[in-house]
C-alpha cells in the first residue's frame, strides 16, 4: 500500500505538472465503490473549468485545491492506487513491473483530468487516477482539512509532529504492541506497515512491546526515528534505490524466497530478519537489534498497570490526554498552507477500531 512518502511523492508530481492549469475536461468512469458520496458525473462537473492553485497530503490522503465555487477533490489510493502522466509510466509502489505501459487511457482509470496553460500554445497535460483493486477512494469536500477522512486522523509525522512529552503521555496510555499503534491512523497518519517497522528498526524496539512498558528512552527514540524516516523517504520522492543502505526496507522483501539479504549488524556480522505478525500485518525486524524486553505487562514509571490489563487494545485517550494531543495537532496543521479559511476541527490522537478508507 502507499505510505505517506509515495503518497507524497503523488501531491509533488501533481504540483509540478498541474498547479496553475485549467481544467479543461475530465473523463470519469463510473464507479460506485471508488467514488465516495459522489458519482462520477458529479464529480466531472464539478471540477471542470477550474483552475488547480494547489496540492497537498496529509497523512496517506492528497487532495487539489481548486478556484471558484465547488468542493475541492480529496483522494485516497487505497492498496494499488496510483497517478499517471500521458506519455509517462505510471508512479508504481515499489518497483515498476515489466508489463507496465503508457498506453493511453490506460487500464484501470478513474477518472482523468485534461489541464491546460495560461497560453493557448501549451500543449494538453492529461494525468490519469488508477486504481487496480478498486480499494481507493474518490470524494469531494468543502474544506479538506475540518472533514472527513483527514478530520479523522492523528499528527503527520512531517506536517504536524506533537513534541515528545505529549507524544509519550499519548503512546503510554496504550497497552497494545506499539507496530499496532503505529499503524493505526487515527494515532499517526501516513504510516504503514514498511514505515512502521523502518521506524521501530532505527528505534531498536520489538514490534511486541507493549506501550505501556516503553521506557524514556525508548520513547525518545519512536520519536525521533517517527518524523527521521519519514523525512528521509520524502527526501528523494520516495524513490526505494536511493534509500540508505542500511535500512531494513532494502533487505526485507526475502521472506519465502531464496535469495539472502545482505544486511549488517553494527559490528559488521550478518543480522537476522525475522517475520511476525503484529497489528494483522506482517512484520519485518532484525532479531538481534529488536527484543523484546518487557512486553509482558510490567508497566513503566507512572502508568497504572492494572488498569491498563482490562484496556483493549485499540481504546481511546482519557479525555484529559486526549485533549493535550489535539490542542497540538490543531495547531501544527493551522500551519498548512492551505487556501482554506474555515477553522480545523480538532483532530484527535486516538486508535479506533476502524480505520479510514
Amino acid at each position: 500500500m502507499p505510505e505517506l512518502p509515495e503518497v507524497e511523492r503523488a501531491a509533488k508530481l501533481l504540483r509540478e505538472v498541474a498547479v496553475g492549469k485549467k481544467i479543461a475536461d475530465l473523463e470519469a468512469v463510473e464507479d460506485t465503490i471508488v467514488f465516495a458520496g459522489v458519482s462520477h458525473t458529479e464529480f466531472a462537473n464539478e471540477l471542470k473549468g477550474r483552475t488547480i492553485k494547489d496540492a497537498q497530503r496529509y497523512g496517506k490522503v492528497f487532495y487539489l485545491l481548486l478556484d471558484g465555487v465547488g468542493r475541492q477533490p480529496v483522494m485516497h489510493f487505497g492498496m494499488t492506487g496510483m497517478l499517471q502522466v500521458k506519455g509517462q509510466l505510471a508512479t508504481y509502489y515499489r518497483e515498476t513491473p515489466r508489463k507496465a505501459s503508457t498506453d493511453w487511457p490506460p487500464r484501470f482509470m478513474k477518472f482523468i483530468l485534461h489541464l491546460k496553460g495560461e497560453s493557448e500554445a501549451a500543449e494538453e497535460t492529461q494525468v490519469a487516477f488508477l486504481d487496480a483493486r478498486r480499494l481507493g477512494r474518490i470524494r469531494l469536500c468543502k474544506t479538506p482539512l475540518t472533514e472527513p477522512p483527514i478530520s479523522t486522523l492523528g499528527f503527520d509525522p512531517i506536517l504536524s509532529m506533537p513534541d515528545l512529552d505529549d507524544f509519550s503521555q499519548a503512546v503510554r496510555k496504550r497497552s497494545c504492541p506499539i507496530k499496532a499503534l503505529l499503524l493505526d491512523q487515527s494515532f499517526s497518519a501516513g504510516v504503514g506497515n514498511w514505515v512502521a517497522d523502518e521506524i521501530l528498526y532505527h528505534a531498536r524496539l520489538h514490534p511486541e512491546e507493549r506501550c505501556n512498558v516503553l521506557s524514556d528512552e525508548q520513547l525518545t527514540a519512536l520519536h525521533q526515528q517517527t518524523s527521521a524516516v519519514c523525512q528521509t523517504a520524502v527526501a528523494v520522492n520516495a524513490d526505494d534505490s536511493k534509500f540508505p543502505e542500511d535500512w531494513l526496507f532494502k533487505h526485507r522483501w526475502g521472506k519465502g524466497k531464496k535469495e539472502k539479504h545482505n544486511l549488517k549488524l553494527p559490528d559488521g556480522k550478518p543480522a537476522t530478519i525475522k517475520w511476525i505478525t503484529v497489528g494483522g500485518r506482517t512484520s519485518a525486524y532484525v532479531a538481534e537489534l529488536q527484543k523484546l524486553k518487557r512486553g509482558s505487562g510490567v508497566a513503566a514509571p507512572g502508568v497504572d498497570g492494572a488498569a491498563e490489563e482490562d484496556e483493549s487494545d485499540l481504546t481511546p485517550l482519557s479525555g484529559e490526554d486526549d485533549t493535550k494531543v489535539a490542542k497540538v495537532t490543531r495547531k501544527l496543521k493551522r500551519k498548512l498552507k492551505t487556501d482554506e479559511t474555515a477553522p480545523p476541527r480538532i483532530t484527535r490522537l486516538r486508535t479506533a477500531r476502524s480505520r479510514p478508507s
